[in-house]
């Protein structure tokens, strides 16, 4: 009884600390991501993507046996894929979310507290930011085996500015897959940072993971159904996400989970085009991603769109010899409205360039000059 007082005081003095600095610092860019663990291995990850401006986000099919270069310096790691990938483009510079044809799921977020390690005082290679989530889609089936071979720390990931900005570009990664596991991968103080349980259904933005974890807890000795918090901040953000997803039915037709699911992350979106004195920076929902993992159906959804759209994986030809990059372009300045499944609407053309690392310039050199705000 006492040890879990104290553990109790513990987690409620950490979300205290949490809020107390979340509410101090300005807010930013920010995204959601949750995981749905249903009845019959039903499981379905969503997220959203939340910027200040378009992303350029368009969506990709890369086959198999696509040769890769770290894009991160002389030490770059090298690499061929092994599984095939749908994934949503940033820019067209970088993969920002995307899926495998095993059932890999991998996706992007902000995080300001993120401090990558610096490459002129380590020997191992080098992984540019914008292929972190891509290295993964391209050679790891499950979150298991990828926990397994990133503990090894094969490489270092590096960053760099934000395209257009100045400002280092700061992300965590989230991992899931089709038998419900998750692992969230972040970088604190330049050392990479595991967090591995079928239990890390949710991942917003800041704090660190540890300390949402902490704020989740305080959340949920309070009780989804006497009083959520309902910002747009982050913690606020993770705290009805972890409550809603866990809330929904775990059993219904494949149809009304993916309902229910779309219906969690739209909770947890920003309105589109919200601007706020006190909040300058606020960043609104650009788009949001739903993967049923067992169905292999990637579904997307434009804010600025009426319909949702979806790419049915195994419809897609993902073979080395055979299979081609393709790219579906979805930029809201495009006069397209997509609906249904589109994996026949697809187009060969040559694969994006993905941003390199400026070698000049090492990650605390180009973080220095850099300001940061939170989310």
């Amino acid at each position: 009884m006492h040890l879990f007082k104290h553990r109790r005081i513990t987690s409620c003095l950490a979300a205290i600390s949490s809020m107390a600095m979340l509410l101090t610092s300005p807010a930013a860019l920010a995204c959601t991501r949750v995981v749905y663990l249903g009845d019959n291995n039903q499981v379905i990850t969503a997220r959203s993507m939340d910027w200040k401006q378009d992303v350029g986000t368009n969506l990709w099919v890369f086959p198999r046996g696509i040769k890769h270069d770290g894009q991160a310096g002389k030490n770059a790691i090298k690499w061929t894929s092994k599984y095939g990938s749908v994934i949503a483009s940033g820019y067209d510079i970088s993969t920002t979310d995307g899926v495998n044809e095993a059932g890999l799921n991998a996706n992007l977020l902000w995080l300001v507290e993120s401090e990558y390690p610096n490459a002129k005082t380590s020997n191992k290679p080098t992984l540019s930011l914008s292929l972190w989530a891509q290295y993964v889609l391209d050679n790891f089936a499950s979150v298991d085996e990828a926990v397994k071979a990133l503990e090894k720390e094969p490489f270092i990931v590096l960053s760099d500015a934000v395209p257009g900005e100045s400002r280092l570009a700061t992300l965590h990664l989230s991992i899931s897959d089709k038998s419900g596991d998750s692992a969230i991968i972040e970088y604190i103080k330049g050392k990479q940072v595991i967090h591995h349980s079928r239990d890390y259904q949710v991942m917003t933005n800041s704090p660190t993971y540890e300390k949402q974890i902490a704020l989740d807890d305080y959340w949920q000795a309070i009780g989804g159904t006497t009083m959520l918090p309902g910002t747009n901040r982050a913690a606020d953000r993770f705290a009805r996400a972890s409550f809603y997803i866990n809330a929904i039915p775990k059993s219904g037709t494949p149809q009304d989970t993916v309902a229910s699911v779309f219906s969690v992350i739209r909770n947890v979106s920003v309105p589109f085009g919200l601007n706020t004195e006190e909040e300058p920076n606020i960043s609104s929902t650009r788009w949001r991603t739903v993967f049923d993992h067992s169905r292999q159906l990637y579904f997307f959804e434009l804010t600025q769109s009426p319909n949702v759209f979806w790419v049915d994986l195994k419809k897609i030809n993902f073979d080395a010899q055979s299979g081609h990059v393709q790219k579906l372009t979805i930029s809201p300045d495009l006069n397209k409205t997509y609906s249904g499944e589109v994996s026949n609407q697809f187009v060969n053309t040559k694969p994006f360039a993905f941003l390199a690392v400026k070698s000049s310039l090492s990650p605390d050199e180009l973080n220095s000059t850099m300001p940061h705000c939170s989310s």
